[in-house]
């Protein structure tokens, strides 16, 4: 049996079904839960959840090294997509 391959993707703010998603700050909130407080007692989005946006949509890039760090992030993230019916694509990081 292998271990699990995580893998880098984006969740982008069009459902399969083609309509936008909303609310419009759902990037911001979605990141928010994957941010914690640093160093400076300010809020700060994790290095492996950033919003930001792919073909002129709202997107969440995922990296997966959250993975590494918090599995549970990691499948919170994909169930939270799919739930959703929200279009996921690769994101071949270098």
């Amino acid at each position: 049996m292998s271990p699990y391959q995580a893998e880098n993707f984006i969740i982008v703010g069009v459902t399969l079904g083609g309509q936008q998603f909303r609310p419009s700050d759902w990037t911001e909130r979605l990141c928010g839960v994957m941010s914690a407080f640093g160093t400076e007692r300010r809020m700060a989005y994790s290095p492996h959840v950033q919003p930001g946006t792919h073909e002129g949509h709202k997107c969440v890039f995922v990296n997966a090294g959250i993975y590494d760090v918090e599995p549970m992030a990691y499948a919170f993230l994909v169930n939270f997509a799919r739930d959703n019916q929200l279009k996921v694509i690769p994101w071949p990081q270098t």
